[in-house]
């Protein structure tokens, strides 16, 4: 029954129920399959909570939790440098205030469609569930690409963006932040046209500039929060991270603070990407190469091969699209962070990772993997984190900043990675713990899951059928 069976405690009615709601959604949201994919990895996992539970059951709370609260979807005019008419699309899914209110990331890129934003508004829902911090779920963003766009551009795709989508947020309401393609640039654009429309000065957007409510560490956080998590895996099993191997892919920002992190840790990086390639270099990524590739990558937006162009220790390889695998997870390593985007991870490169002894894999990226992927590393009882728990760092600490505004002060980048720290420690502890109550010992997608889920569920059972 896909990755996690249901156990001998679920009963046949629970199983079926599962299964009824995935057909549901399934033909409710055709052609979706990002969304098909996340639903299924979690309801899956839920069997023993649903027996536990027969109340959730009663009260339709799976068919609830992944049907949004409100979807949005609006058109975006901008007038680029040539003084061309553009049109994009623009999105927001508000998928549930039970504990919070909305809060999720904007995607700007070609590949943004109502499916892999109703894929993430789920995944964000638990996630943010996990984090210990009172925050609902959604996402958002367009099928604008902003690579190759002139500042300028990008300026007034954002304000059209912000003109149209501010009626639908608020600091109390639905708090975006940045994702894929929206970066602190892009945060700066869309929460200046905020102000000027609304007339006020509020958290709203989180991800800001530090002059202007910003916390320190948002930027590193997902990459930070994702190594600190795996170091509590590691510790399970009396290991640390000191003197693995890792593979890292994207280099992007959650790629760049995964590799800063690791190397705190006395980890060695032997390998990144981008979208057009891998390098592998065999004597390692140090500071003064990650500081080199940040300049690439922030400043100057270039391309991940020019990487092994300046470093002679490096080896290029293209990644071709038509074939059924990565060259990155053919390296053999220690460690996997996958930090790129979703699914970059297939059987066949789960296959390889394990057959190479790979004993972690921390998901970055969001869903990075497939649910064959999953089901082989499960299988293989490696250290798996998923990403709904792994890299929940970010959102956590978009979480403080929202905090942080709301009682107008700034703490200090101590303060912030403490507190980063010590709540993917409690996002561990946490989905460990109930992966053993509830008979899948070791198992982190399932208590992830669960332990996600019935916040979330209590919530909805407390507050009526809305």
């Amino acid at each position: 029954m896909g990755i996690s069976t249901l156990s001998a405690a679920t009963t046949k009615g629970t199983a079926d129920y599962v299964n009824e709601v995935l057909t549901s959604v399934r033909a409710k949201n055709p052609a979706e399959p990002e969304f098909h994919q996340a639903v299924q990895e979690v309801l899956e996992s839920l069997g023993p909570a649903l027996s536990k539970h027969p109340e959730y059951q009663k009260a339709r709370i799976l068919e609830r939790m992944v049907e949004p609260e409100r979807v949005i979807m609006f058109r975006v005019p901008w007038v680029d440098d040539q003084g061309n008419v553009q049109v994009n699309r623009g999105f927001r899914i508000q998928m549930s205030s039970a504990i919070g209110p909305y809060k999720g990331g904007l995607r700007f890129h070609p590949s943004v469609n109502l499916g892999i934003l109703k894929f993430l508004a789920f995944e964000q829902v638990l996630k943010n569930s996990l984090t210990t911090l009172p925050m609902g779920g959604g996402k958002g963003g367009s099928d604008f690409d902003p690579k190759g766009k002139s500042d300028n551009e990008v300026m007034r795709f954002c304000q059209s963006f912000m003109t149209e989508l501010c009626r639908h947020i608020g600091p109390d309401t639905d708090v975006p932040a940045g994702d894929i393609g929206v970066g602190g640039r892009e945060i700066g654009f869309l929460f200046g046209q905020y102000k000027r429309l609304k007339n006020e000065f509020t958290g709203v957007l989180t991800g800001k500039g530090l002059n202007w409510g910003g916390s320190l560490i948002r930027p590193e956080a997902t990459g930070y929060g994702c190594v600190y998590f795996a170091s509590e895996m590691l510790k399970t099993r009396k290991e640390k991270l000191e003197g693995k191997l890792c593979l890292v892919s994207g280099s992007g920002n959650v790629s760049q603070y995964t590799i800063e992190k690791l190397l705190d840790f006395g980890a060695k990086v032997i390998a990144m990407s981008d979208s057009n390639g891998v390098i592998h270099d065999h004597e390692g990524i140090n500071r003064e190469k990650l500081a080199w590739v940040l300049e690439l990558k922030n400043v100057r937006r270039g391309r991940i091969k020019e990487y092994a162009d300046h470093f002679k220790t490096a080896k290029y390889m293209p990644v071709d699209p038509s074939k059924d695998f990565n060259p990155l997870w053919a390296i053999k390593a220690d460690c996997a962070f996958p930090s790129a985007t979703q699914n970059e991870i297939n059987a066949k490169d789960a296959a390889t990772l394990v057959m190479n002894g790979c004993k972690v894999v921390a998901e970055g990226a969001n869903m990075p993997s497939t649910l064959d992927a999953t089901k082989l590393f499960l299988e293989a009882k490696i250290l798996y984190g998923p990403a709904k728990a792994a890299n929940a760092g970010g959102v956590a600490t978009s979480g403080l900043e929202m905090s942080q505004n709301s009682m107008r002060l700034s703490w200090t980048r101590a303060e912030v990675d403490e507190r980063l720290h010590n709540i993917m420690i409690a996002i561990h502890k946490n989905s460990f713990e109930t992966a053993e109550k509830y008979g899948m010992p070791g198992n982190l997608v399932f208590g992830a899951n669960i332990a996600g889920f019935l916040k979330v569920a209590d919530s909805m059972l407390d507050q009526g059928l809305v």
